[in-house]
């Protein structure tokens, strides 16, 4: 293992937290851009809480709201505009994975005189890499992508119908400040695809790296499992606030790079099949992952099966044969798979309405967008565009 790790972020944990947050903004700015989304922290009285902790501390506030669940480079351009407008010096995530993701492309683009759209990878020549962006502070209300704690964000193109990502240093936010209390009021459907995608990020690194990584390997399982254990509590009863903290940590540590460390990633695929599907469809992003992540690992299993089997004996407990035992590696996954049904995530594009006609466009768009030098999209192992249409066509 060769690796660096670093992450900048300051993290507040804890109930109660968010009564912090004036406290923590006056060190970075004056006058704060909050962030929102579609309008559940203003019903739920989080927003009238947090504005009051700022002006309390004597900073101002302006408001970008509406920010989508698939966020749009149209709401980073507005976002943006009224930062510069208003005379922001700081950006305030207050939402979900969405609203967070907007915000750190909104705090990169007040800085940058072209269009937004430059800084999101989506294959074109030339993509323009920020190095500066105003202070960022994230307080998510959802325990799902762990945008609060990392470099990166996805952004959609609704008129050319591309989803894609950037990441880059600047756009670490200065301070993660995790209220588990404001995830109580999240429903039970949105709870339960919080739970996919955070086990996602972390399978997507624990069978897409190397081998003889213990130490990283025993971390993702720990998350997985943990998710598992407290997920279905959390979804039972939205009140438990041990589970919905213990959730929401998950969520964090599966994406703040400290699980990924030193475990040479070769790629996300199933998070670039899927950011295809929903640049088509606008789906919930953790909808499409549970649907495409079981049929890509079964694909994946052939490939790299001591993995897969790895992850059946410690997950599951299931026993293999051997080391290279395909038939207990596919049980392995026919168990996670029933655990995403048990918590009523789809594992099927028709639960969501979805046929296959656009199959192949999905396959040359996610190529187009990231592929490597044999024209591939990187993952173990590396995909062919045939290969993306086997794995979509197996979750039909």
């Amino acid at each position: 293992m060769n690796f660096e790790y670093h992450n900048p972020t300051h993290l507040i944990f804890g109930a109660g937290t968010l009564s912090q947050l004036g406290e923590v903004a006056r060190r970075y700015g004056k006058k704060a851009l909050l962030v929102t989304g579609g309008g559940s922290v203003k019903r739920s009285g989080v927003f009238d809480r947090a504005v009051a902790s700022l002006k309390d501390a004597g900073v101002s506030v302006a408001e970008c709201s509406g920010a989508e669940p698939n966020p749009r480079i149209t709401t980073v351009r507005r976002g943006a505009k009224i930062a510069r407008d208003e005379g922001c010096d700081v950006i305030i995530a207050l939402g979900g994975g969405s609203t967070m993701d907007a915000s750190k492309v909104i705090a990169a683009a007040v800085l940058y005189d072209g269009d937004p759209w430059d800084m999101i990878f989506h294959g074109q020549e030339k993509v323009y890499i920020p190095t500066t962006a105003l202070p960022i502070i994230t307080v998510p209300t959802l325990a799902a992508t762990g945008s609060e704690m990392n470099c990166g964000a996805v952004i959609s193109n609704e008129e050319t119908t591309e989803k894609s990502f950037m990441q880059t240093e600047c756009l670490y936010p200065q301070v993660a400040l995790l209220d588990p209390e404001l995830t109580v009021s999240v429903p039970k459907n949105q709870t339960a695809y919080g739970v996919c995608d955070l086990i996602t990020h972390v399978t997507e690194g624990y069978f897409n790296g190397i081998d003889n990584t213990p130490i990283q390997d025993r971390f993702a399982e720990g998350v997985i499992l943990t998710a598992m254990e407290y997920g279905p509590k959390a979804i039972a009863d939205g009140s438990d606030l041990n589970a919905r903290a213990q959730v929401q940590w998950a969520a964090t540590v599966a994406l703040n790079g400290w699980v990924q460390a030193g475990g040479g990633g070769v790629g996300f695929p199933v998070h670039m099949i899927e950011h295809t599907v929903s640049a088509y469809h606008d789906i919930t992003h953790a909808a499409g992952l549970s649907i495409i992540n079981p049929s890509w690992m079964r694909f994946a299993a052939k490939a790299n099966t001591a993995k897969f089997v790895q992850f059946a004996e410690r997950i599951f407990c299931l026993s293999a044969k051997r080391p290279d035992d395909l038939e207990c590696a596919l049980t392995g996954i026919d168990h996670f798979e029933e655990f995403l049904k048990s918590i009523d995530c789809p594992t099927r594009f028709s639960e969501l309405g979805i046929d296959g006609t656009l199959i192949e466009t999905y396959a040359k768009e996610t190529l187009r967008i990231i592929h490597d030098e044999n024209g591939k999209l990187p993952g173990r192992p590396a995909m062919t565009r045939a290969d993306i249409i086997e794995v979509l066509r197996s979750a039909l």
